[in-house]
């Protein structure tokens, strides 16, 4: 028998750390999903109105960098908020424990007790905790924050701004490599499929129902690609 530490087997993830990297699975195929729509919807555009390598390569470059830093940025706004908020919240209950730790005592035990344990647990638990490392108890507990591991906000954006590129670079490649009869049908059906694969990958990561993802992400990509045709062939057809 293999042994145990604390009761969990030696390899098992923490909860903790599987929701974690779940969600950084789940950001990176959805930013690769928003390079995929985003820069098919550009190229394919644009190849509504001229087969001109040139254009749209330059089109599709345009895309992905403006999509990329973009999604970079807005990512790393959003989790340098969540950031300073979780500073903030761990500031404001270091304060409580140092002025008033009885209360906060109080207050984790009705928490405990509140998830399940008996008032005798929870009290007796709640000591534990506030002794070993009260700040950690409560961020925990009343916060829904760790810690130990903090948001990383260059990460987020870095992350963001591979994944959206990595999506990116399929439509570009698969509008400019192709000889210019081909093209429009190369692209067409690598986005397709890669927008399958996509809303697959992300159903099972969310535990959620496949074929409806699946035709939600395809449908939305296609729809995507002829309104912007359509608006490039009409503007190639009246000579903008």
């Amino acid at each position: 028998m293999s042994e145990t530490t604390g009761g969990q087997m030696p390899d098992e993830p923490h909860a903790e750390g599987l929701g974690t990297r779940l969600n950084w699975l789940r950001a990176a195929v959805l930013g690769a999903n928003d390079g995929i729509v985003s820069t098919a919807g550009i190229v394919v555009g644009v190849a509504g109105a001229t087969d001109s390598r040139g254009a749209l390569l330059t089109a599709g470059l345009a895309g992905l960098l403006a999509g990329s830093m973009s999604m970079a940025a807005g990512e790393y706004v959003s989790v340098s908020t969540q950031r300073d908020s979780e500073k903030a919240a761990l500031a404001v209950e270091k304060r409580e424990l140092s002025e008033q730790p009885e209360a906060e005592l109080d207050e984790l035990t009705r928490m405990l007790a509140g998830r399940g344990l008996s008032e005798e647990v929870a009290r007796e638990a709640a000591v534990q905790l506030t002794e070993r490392d009260a700040l950690r108890a409560h961020a925990r507990v009343e916060l829904g924050i760790d810690p130990d591991e903090p948001t990383r906000p260059w990460q987020a954006a870095g992350a963001s701004f591979l994944a959206f590129t990595a999506g990116a670079l399929l439509p570009l490649l698969a509008i400019v490599l192709p000889p210019a009869p081909a093209r429009l049908y190369v692209t067409v059906v690598s986005v397709l499929v890669a927008l399958a694969l996509t809303g697959w990958w992300s159903a099972r990561l969310g535990a959620a129902p496949v074929k409806p993802a699946v035709l939600r992400n395809v449908s939305g990509g296609a729809l995507a690609m002829a309104v912007t045709y359509a608006a490039g062939s009409a503007l190639g057809a009246a000579g903008v």
